[in-house]
């Protein structure tokens, strides 16, 4: 049976996530009833990684096996077509070797979190950023994320129903830019990791936020981090600021 690897962008607002649920929307059940419309019998896709309610993806990745060869041009089109209306879509898509797998082949993850500060409401972009009201302190914020880079205990900064076997996670980048956006200012926060606790991302992102408002000081995010115990974390942030950007492979499945 030949394997497929799919790079999938999708909006998350509609959806109860990415992994399937019984009586509930999810990405992986959009693709898959797509997928057998053009198969015999439906098949199951595995994804590198499991977005929750409301985040997005425009660099998600996941494989398939079929049973007929396809070139990934058709199959990509394929796909698409039956994916309407869905705000789902394939953008790339590329045969692969049968030992190749979306979520253990993968060497890291990267996630943007999207930010924007000002006082009127947000309109074109509702329901993709995270709208704070206050002006956010950019030096602030990166002082308090530069205590998080490297092999930490990452226990405050994991949701407390997560199944990650050790809360132990090496965090490899946490980059802030500072965006001009009308009549404010956007904030994107980039985290890349081979791999991520549950509400990590959200939870640091929300803890950091609190520093640029001035809430907390630079120094509290490491007194939090060593402190090894949830309550010790600021608020999480809400998913729909949240997007699954790329993840990386040691051989890039689309770029052969």
């Amino acid at each position: 049976m030949p394997r497929y690897a799919f790079l999938i962008e999708y909006f998350g607002a509609p959806f109860n996530g990415w992994q399937r649920q019984d009586g509930q929307p999810t990405v992986q059940q959009a693709i898959e009833e797509a997928l057998g419309k053009i198969e015999p019998a439906e098949p199951r896709i595995a994804a590198a990684g499991r977005t929750d309610t409301g985040v997005h993806a425009t660099g998600q990745v996941a494989h398939a096996d079929l049973t007929r060869p396809w070139t990934p041009y058709r199959l990509q089109e394929a796909v698409n077509y039956h994916l309407k209306p869905h705000p789902v879509a394939v953008t790339a898509c590329a045969l692969v070797d049968e030992d190749f797998h979306a979520r253990f082949s993968a060497r890291e993850r990267r996630y943007t979190f999207r930010v924007v500060s000002r006082r009127a409401p947000v309109v074109i972009d509702a329901g993709r950023v995270w709208q704070v009201r206050q002006p956010l302190d950019l030096e602030a914020m990166r002082q308090g994320a530069a205590a998080l880079i490297g092999t930490h205990d990452f226990t405050t900064f994991r949701a407390t129903l997560c199944q990650a076997k050790s809360p132990v996670k090496s965090l490899d980048e946490i980059s802030i830019e500072d965006c001009d956006y009308p009549a404010g200012r956007e904030f994107r926060f980039h985290l890349r990791a081979r791999s991520f606790l549950h509400n990590q991302v959200r939870s640091i992102v929300g803890t950091l936020e609190r520093v640029g408002a001035g809430a907390w000081s630079p120094e509290r995010v490491a007194d939090a981090l060593a402190a090894r115990d949830r309550a010790a974390c600021g608020p999480v942030s809400p998913p729909q600021g949240l997007s699954l950007t790329g993840v990386g492979y040691p051989s890039d499945p689309f770029n052969r």
